[in-house]
């Protein structure tokens, strides 16, 4: 029986598992080792031994990036600026998608058009901090949800999904008097729940991992989210303004760094066996009907 099965292999499979493998250790080695040498013991870390495992036992670094009062800050401003900007973006490209599946919407072609061209013509980031300051939302945190409220790929997506879902139950629908508001809200969106998962998993890592934007309209280092810290950590680890962060006598930087790293990682990686089976069934997108 096992020999039949080695039969049926095919050399394309063979090939196709070598590359997967090969993908998966690049992928996965990097994650390992950070974790292995967050928890390994100082001597090991700066001689340079760790790789696999770690060496010895230390909890040290968690310990210290814990007790340090901007990690658990930054921490907190990344869970609220990434959970109230997925609520946004989830309930704009919600919203927007569902004129724009309609044949029947007047201009749709035009704006349509309009929505893709921002794909391709971006404005760049000084005309966007212009804007953003004549609002009055610089050091808000309006300013990381509000010029990032829809991204164009994930509209796309949405309007397709909506797009292949069954005409009859909006025609049911209009039948027995629902008006648009109450289509949308109660039937469409409910009936969405792959796309928009797969879709939201998208947009909380975006929020997640972003520190570009809050570095450009955020001056006060207590708005900071855990990126921008991570980011200062990892490049002025050694210069004197970071001092406080490390005691180089007892802790290896690279093991406060590799903690923080560790401790960022925690939230995504609890969220994607959740969001794996609507993200699958998303994937699979204008593949059927209904």
């Amino acid at each position: 029986m096992v020999t039949k099965k080695l039969k049926n292999i095919s050399l394309f499979s063979v090939v196709n598992g070598i590359i997967l493998l090969c993908l998966s250790i690049v992928i996965l080695y990097p994650i390992i080792y950070i974790t292995a040498v967050s928890f390994s013991d100082t001597a090991s870390v700066l001689q340079g031994t760790v790789t696999l495992f770690p060496k010895g036992f230390n909890l040290d670094a968690y310990s210290q990036v814990l007790h340090d009062e901007r990690i658990p800050r930054a921490y907190l401003n990344t869970i609220f600026y990434t959970t109230l900007g997925t609520t946004i973006n989830l309930l704009f490209t919600a919203v927007a998608a569902y004129p724009l599946a309609r044949k029947d919407f007047f201009g749709r072609k035009f704006f349509l058009l309009a929505i893709i061209l921002t794909m391709f013509l971006n404005p760049g980031i000084i005309p966007n901090y212009l804007i953003v300051q004549e609002l009055g939302l610089i050091d808000t945190v309006w300013a990381l949800v509000l010029p990032n409220a829809i991204w164009t790929f994930e509209l796309i997506i949405l309007k397709s999904f909506y797009e292949n879902m069954s005409e009859s139950l909006r025609e049911a629908a209009v039948v027995d008097g629902a008006s648009e508001y109450r289509i949308l809200f109660q039937i469409v969106i409910p009936l969405s729940k792959p796309a928009l998962a797969s879709i939201g998993l998208f947009y909380f890592m975006g929020h997640w991992n972003s520190f570009f934007i809050p570095l450009i309209y955020l001056n006060d280092a207590k708005m900071y989210p855990l990126q921008v810290v991570l980011r200062d950590m990892l490049i002025f680890a050694d210069s004197s303004n970071n001092t406080n962060l490390v005691d180089a006598a007892a802790l290896a930087p690279q093991a406060m760094k590799n903690a923080t790293i560790v401790l960022s990682m925690i939230p995504v990686l609890l969220l994607y066996p959740f969001a794996q089976k609507y993200f699958a069934k998303g994937v699979m997108l204008g593949s059927e009907k209904g």
